[in-house]
């Protein structure tokens, strides 16, 4: 059975996430394999100020509430799909 959960992803929208490669992360919906092309809420968020925090490291997203440094839309994926092999709801 398929699972029912829904990823919402959140980019920082601020300046130093969108310079450091947060521009490219919108593209994420292109990439998203068929078993997530209908899961994912993607959008933007004001900036978070985890950039003022030592040692992260930009562009930054959230899924869930849960924090991706360094986001890149392989990253997303692959934690979203960590989730979904994890999800022993069905």
């Amino acid at each position: 059975m398929e699972s029912k959960k829904i990823y919402e992803v959140k980019i920082c929208t601020g300046t130093l996430c969108h310079v450091m490669g947060g521009a490219e992360l919108p593209a994420l919906e292109s990439y998203l394999p068929p078993n997530l092309k209908k899961k994912v809420a993607l959008k933007g968020m004001v900036c978070g100020n985890y950039c003022k925090e030592p040692n992260r490291k930009p562009p930054f997203v959230l899924v869930n509430d849960q924090l991706i440094e360094a986001a890149t839309i392989e990253k997303i994926i692959l934690y979203m799909q960590k989730c979904e092999d994890n999800d022993t709801r069905q």
